[in-house]
């Protein structure tokens, strides 16, 4: 006699439940998430210095799901942030930047929601770009350097760095192709 029919406002698979057993809801409260999971996208939180470099379209590789390598892009990123504390208890000021899946469902279907993923976004390339690996790298007063060996002896370098990433830095200025850097001088 108490019981009523929910309507779903899509059709989809059940996807999460928000409200699980017996409990008073107020009118108008999600119930439940519902979801087309073929039709998966990816939300990351990225810290706004970071968002602000990242541009609708740009590539990016998701990793760490358990599967390959996916391939996507940046299908938008929201205009507005929200402070989250990092596990460090610092306040950071996020963006949520989502990504649409490039590779066909048969590759990521064993992905779905509220999964864990590491995203890595391209912000930056340049096929021609002459990098060092960061190992080489360390600073001289305020500058950059690097030990060139040059006829069997090291020599210090000062350098001017491009972006750079985990594995490597671009040199923007001080060194030439094929000179022979030093990894991780004492």
């Amino acid at each position: 006699a108490c019981s009523f029919e929910v309507k779903a406002p899509e059709s989809g698979r059940v996807l999460k439940l928000i409200a699980e057993s017996e409990q008073p809801i107020a009118s108008g409260a999600p119930v439940m998430e519902i979801g087309d999971p073929a039709n998966l996208e990816i939300v990351v939180e990225l810290l706004s210095a970071d968002a602000v470099r990242v541009k609708p379209g740009s590539k990016a590789i998701v990793e760490g799901w358990g599967g390959p390598p996916l391939n996507a892009h940046v299908k938008s990123i929201e205009p507005s942030g929200f402070t989250k504390v990092s596990a460090l208890g610092i306040e950071e000021q996020r963006v949520k930047t989502i990504l649409a899946l490039d590779d066909p469902p048969s590759v990521w279907q064993r992905l779905g929601h509220d999964y864990r993923v590491f995203v890595r976004i391209a912000v930056y390339a340049s096929p021609s770009a002459l990098t060092v690996p960061l190992g080489a790298l360390f600073r001289s007063g305020e500058e950059w350097s690097v030990f060139v060996v040059e006829r069997g002896r090291a020599r210090v370098v000062n350098v001017k760095l491009g972006e750079r990433n985990t594995v490597a830095a671009e040199i923007a200025e001080g060194l030439k192709e094929g000179d022979a850097v030093i990894l991780h001088p004492s």
